[in-house]
């Protein structure tokens, strides 16, 4: 069974600190991975790994369990039986004996339900300390249901968390009691299915991992909530929320930063305070979030495009031959069904273009072949015209269109204007970058 055991690392730092044992089950294979146990277990010689994880519960019950509390043990460790119990609540608890070094131990096991459906995460604790109260019995149950809401991949709390607290939230606020004022933060990874895509999703998963613990390093006294595969949400109270605007600046510096040098992942986020005057439940204080964080991630899009074309129009160096080829090549094609049109193509790699023979005769361009063309193909059209064609030209350069079509005034050669109707294209490399940029210009 395949484990990504950077996804996990997180989650078994921390249960290490509170849990004998932690393992990891495929309910498909029933194929299992042991990822620590401490010392107490040490005399058991577990496998590191096993193929049938049950049989191996099976067989471990029958050496260390009570001979009082076997039959129940089997009862419970059968599969149908863990799997029916954790699919309806998520989690299950088994409080038995082990008999130890000739010493009676009272442990807790708890499986819970992974978030994919098709692992269950298993951990074992002595609890024999803790059995001696029932005020510490009682914090074992609450340590285990806050277990059950933790996101495995990023330690951030999951969705099942996330649902409870606004269900919280929003009876405060049917309830018409005065509530602690508080604010909400929505984060999203930009370009996570082009890392996914491109670069696999072991390092998507990372990447949601490093996103995770940004913005709980950032926001470290709120409640964090991973309630999607990319997207996680801050609810500010106390002391977080009198630094809201401080913490969501910084939150944004890093992501530009991440971005600029790509030293991590690039996380949009957005920000509502709830107005009690105006909001009647959580939701609207969040789609106000969500809106807000729409806004940013379009905005980091557009500087990140910026920037790759900045880069483009500051190349120097001549376009080798072989690329000079391939753009010859796709413009040959592009050329067959162009008609009537003008074409262009510009390789932005090297911000080298090649345009119709026709349209550099009729409009003066000094040669079909141009390096940094677009200054010079801005000059030819109407200064009326010349802010809607370069807002256009930057939509499709973002991704924010497939193609482009509108309409503007250029100046011919004999000084003269023409309607022309472009329709432009943008063709991406294997990581998602702006690598060639086209289309056919038709004259109306």
């Amino acid at each position: 069974m395949n484990i990504d055991h950077v996804a996990f690392s997180q989650v078994a730092t921390t249960l290490a600190k509170h849990f004998d044992s932690l393992y990891y089950v495929d309910i498909e294979s029933d194929s299992f991975i042991e990822f620590f146990h401490s010392q107490m277990l040490d005399e058991l010689n577990l496998p590191e790994q096993g193929a049938d994880f049950f049989a191996f519960l099976r067989e471990q019950a029958g050496r260390i369990v009570h001979p009082d509390d076997i039959d129940y043990v089997l009862r419970l460790i059968d599969k149908e039986s863990i799997i029916k119990k954790i699919t309806e609540n998520n989690s299950s608890l088994m409080v038995c004996r082990f008999v130890l070094g000739g010493k009676i131990i009272h442990i807790c096991h708890i499986s819970i339900l992974c978030e994919d459906n098709k692992h269950i995460l298993g951990c074992i604790k002595n609890i024999e300390a803790e059995y001696r109260t029932q005020e510490e019995q009682e914090m074992l149950l609450k340590s285990a249901e806050r277990l059950a809401r933790l996101d495995e991949l990023t330690g951030a709390k999951n969705k099942n968390a996330y649902t409870e607290h606004v269900r919280l939230i929003d009876d405060m606020i049917g309830s018409g009691v005065k509530i602690a004022p508080f604010a909400v933060v929505m984060c999203d990874i930009n370009d996570l299915k082009l890392i996914n895509d491109s670069r696999g999703h072991s390092f998507g998963d990372e990447s949601i991992q490093k996103a995770g613990r940004l913005i709980c390093n950032i926001y470290e006294k709120s409640a964090v909530y991973r309630v999607g595969g990319d997207e996680f949400v801050a609810i500010l109270t106390d002391d977080d929320f009198e630094k809201r605007d401080d913490l969501l600046s910084l939150l944004c510096i890093e992501s530009r930063t991440n971005g600029k040098w790509r030293s991590g992942p690039v996380v949009a986020c957005g920000m509502s305070v709830y107005d009690p005057e105006e909001d009647s439940c959580f939701n609207d204080v969040f789609e106000r979030a969500d809106a807000d964080m729409y806004r940013n991630k379009k905005e980091l899009k557009n500087e990140a495009a910026a920037e790759k074309i900045k880069k483009a129009a500051t190349i120097d160096q001549d376009i080798p031959d072989e690329r000079k080829r391939q753009l010859d090549s796709f413009f040959g094609a592009l050329y067959t069904t162009a008609g009537d049109g003008y074409v262009f193509l510009t390789d932005l790699k090297y911000s080298f273009s090649r345009w119709s023979l026709t349209l550099v005769n009729d409009f003066g361009l000094p040669s079909e072949y141009m390096y940094h063309v677009e200054k010079t193909w801005e000059k030819c059209i109407h200064p009326e015209d010349l802010n809607r064609y370069q807002e256009v030209v930057e939509a499709v350069l973002t991704g924010n269109s497939v193609l482009y079509s509108i309409s503007y005034r250029a100046q011919k050669a004999d000084g003269t204007y023409v309607f022309l109707k472009p329709r432009g294209f943008v063709i991406c490399d294997s990581n998602g970058e702006p690598e060639y940029f086209g289309g056919i210009i038709i004259p109306q």
